[in-house]
Order: structure tokens, then C-alpha cells, then sequence
């Protein structure tokens, strides 16, 4: 997608701090953090939302999960825990339509 800015970051386009990159996912510090750990996780293939995941996309968001996982003990937070989040469609709170993960931990979240 020509205008996606997560698409723009992984092309280089747009300059951004990865943590984490492989030729299926990249992931890098959200430039607006809730939380002293923000991490944005997402699938290299344009997929807008939830709503758009095909059948064989399902093996990546499997991985997506994965990633998270591991990118949660080599940020610390995987002890005390963490939140994952995926919003869809505007009134879900997505900002960008191009479907991410939020990974969110290092203090205790509030609960809403």
C-alpha cells in the first residue's frame, strides 16, 4: 500500500527503532508509548485488519505470537507480565490500517 506508513517503516522508507526483523515480521518501539515497553509487531504482507486475514495467512499471525513471546523475555517483561493488543476498524481504535500487535509491559497497566 502506497500510503500505509507501516508499510513505508518496512521498506525503509521511514526511519523507526527495530527490535526485531525477518523476512516475514518486523517489529520496532511505537514513537507514542503507553507503557515504558511499546512494541509494534507486524506482518510484512499488507493486511488491514483482523477482518482481512486469509487462510493462509494464519501460519504468520501464528508466528506474530511467537515473536511476541520471545520479544517479552529479552525486554524483561515476561516475568510480571505484559498486554497484547490488536484494535480493528476505526471505532475498534485502529490508527493505522495495517494490521498490527501492540506488545505493552514494564509497569502494572490499568485494567479497562
Amino acid at each position: 500500500m502506497e500510503n500505509c506508513i507501516f508499510c513505508k517503516i518496512i521498506k525503509g522508507e521511514i526511519p523507526s527503532c527495530i527490535v526485531y526483523e525477518d523476512e516475514e515480521i518486523i517489529a520496532f518501539k511505537d514513537i507514542h508509548p503507553k507503557a515504558p515497553v511499546h512494541i509494534l509487531v507486524i506482518p510484512k504482507k499488507h493486511i488491514n485488519c483482523i477482518n482481512d486475514i486469509e487462510p493462509e495467512d494464519e501460519k504468520i499471525i501464528g508466528k506474530i505470537y511467537s515473536v511476541i513471546k520471545q520479544l517479552a523475555k529479552v525486554q524483561n517483561i515476561d516475568k510480571n507480565g505484559y498486554r497484547v493488543v490488536v484494535n480493528c476498524g476505526e471505532d475498534g481504535g485502529q490508527e493505522v490500517m495495517h494490521l498490527h500487535f501492540h506488545l505493552m509491559g514494564g509497569k502494572k497497566l490499568p485494567i479497562k
